[in-house]
């Protein structure tokens, strides 16, 4: 009876959690943990090996994903996550290199990495749960704070423009670029086993609910309402033109898989290229 009712206690994720590092600590009705759990059966149906698989993350409540997977895996300091996933990914190539974090981490302090990771086409993936703002910190103004959005920072709304961080990451030179809201949970996952698989700068953008920060300045209180202000806005359109694709206060919310470029030279192609020439060169003593 009691091997029963711990059978009946397991979850299906549990072999890639760690369990001393539950309960997490994301707020209710915030939707990391949903996500997370997106991400693992995206890794589980990609069919690679768990021990290939490096989970790199920054700074923020998403950044906090990397210390509950039971992956090779590394929590950065701040904005630092792509540059250490790049080292990573170009010392050991058969290694798929996963990034996970947020908006405030990966575009702003972490922004320059951003643009030259995707400039280079690195063979890593980036999912980034954008949620508007910085979250952890208290609920601060972030680089993808749309005009009008209330904030501590923003009392009286943001008069900033947002980056719009598809059309970032494709016009720096992403070869696959897509979005999501955290409610599309199987478009997502399937998006994430395309983008883990695919040869080159991969980025998805996961739009998320977070009630306790950005929700509640934002007549948003609960992660449901959040999901649900999603739902009423969302328009799918695969193959959009990703820099056309900026999110406002009201406009509609355009999402689906935006590009995939397949014909082009990786970070690490190029660099074992220029090996292969440096050790021929060598070799004829020249």
């Amino acid at each position: 009876m009691t091997d029963k009712l711990l059978k009946a206690v397991e979850h299906p994720s549990d072999v890639f959690l760690r369990p001393g590092r539950i309960p997490h600590i994301w707020c209710p009705g915030c939707s990391l943990g949903s996500v997370t759990n997106v991400i693992i059966e995206a890794i589980k149906q990609s069919g690679i090996d768990s021990k290939k698989i490096s989970i790199i993350s920054g700074i923020g409540c998403t950044g906090r994903a990397a210390g509950y997977l039971n992956f090779d895996s590394f929590h950065t300091t701040h904005g630092r996550a792509i540059p250490f996933a790049i080292g990573l990914s170009v010392t050991d190539p058969e290694r798929k290199v996963i990034v996970i974090s947020g908006d405030g981490d990966l575009a702003s302090i972490g922004g320059n990495h951003l643009i030259h990771g995707a400039r280079r086409n690195a063979d890593i993936t980036v999912i980034c749960v954008n949620n508007f703002q910085y979250g952890m910190t208290g609920g601060q103004v972030g680089p993808t704070s749309y005009e009008g959005q209330f904030q501590t920072t923003a009392p009286y709304g943001n008069v900033e423009h947002p980056f719009d961080l598809p059309g970032l990451a494709y016009s720096c030179g992403a070869t696959f670029v897509a979005r999501w809201t955290a409610l599309d949970v199987r478009r997502m996952k399937e998006t994430i086993i395309e983008a883990i698989l695919h040869k080159g700068f991969s980025f998805v953008e996961i739009l998320g609910s977070c009630p306790t920060t950005y929700g509640r300045r934002n007549q948003l209180r609960e992660g449901l309402e959040i999901l649900e202000n999603f739902r009423k806005r969302t328009v799918l359109k695969h193959g959009a033109d990703p820099t056309k694709t900026e999110i406002s206060k009201d406009g509609p919310i355009i999402v689906g898989k935006f590009v995939e470029i397949k014909d082009k030279s990786t970070l690490t192609d190029n660099l074992l290229k220029v090996q292969r020439i440096a050790k021929a060169t060598k070799a004829r003593g020249l």
